[in-house]
């Protein structure tokens, strides 16, 4: 999340807009928007939302949260639970087995 708040300040700057404004738009305080660029705060989809309609851009020019949300991070956890499973004689229905190519 360091590059949203990086992204954030870059992208502001670049329309010459301070933090105060910013912050005075958001309806938050000067030092909590700057916690956000400085990535002192996770960025929720409220406050890119807000940021984004602030700066007139859309929500993925300043992040894209596909790499948190992509299924490879799903996936090994879901492999990781299944042989955990069988591991520890835990029955696995077959159509997880099936659908999921597990082994």
């Amino acid at each position: 999340m360091k590059i949203c708040g990086q992204n954030i300040r870059k992208i502001r700057r670049s329309k010459d807009l301070t933090q105060e404004y910013m912050a005075f738009e958001m309806g938050i305080s000067q030092k909590a928007y700057s916690d956000i660029e400085n990535s002192k705060v996770k960025i929720n989809l409220d406050i890119l939302t807000k940021i984004s309609d602030i700066l007139e851009i859309k929500p993925s020019d300043i992040c894209s949260i596909s790499h948190k949300c992509s299924t490879d991070d799903y996936e090994d956890k879901y492999h990781e639970l299944i042989n955990y499973m069988k591991e520890n004689n835990i029955p696995v229905p077959d159509e997880y087995l099936k659908d999921n190519k597990i082994k």
